[in-house]
């Protein structure tokens, strides 16, 4: 299964459905990549909106 980023929070994602927004539109062309581990003190995580540590993409088309 290839990975998907969601088209709305940018979370990288092996199944249908993002499990942080609940979104399906997935894109398998995105770009960059970004592990967040603690949001709370990330600048990274605060100018991308990101409120859950995980996986990210830096740009889902």
């Amino acid at each position: 299964m290839t990975e998907k980023a969601c088209k709305k929070c940018n979370r990288i994602v092996e199944g249908d459905v993002c499990p942080i927004c609940g979104d399906s539109s997935l894109s398998e062309e995105w770009r960059g990549y970004v592990i967040i581990i603690d949001p709370e003190t990330s600048q990274i995580a605060e100018k991308m909106g990101v409120e859950t540590s995980g996986r990210y993409a830096l740009r889902a088309k």
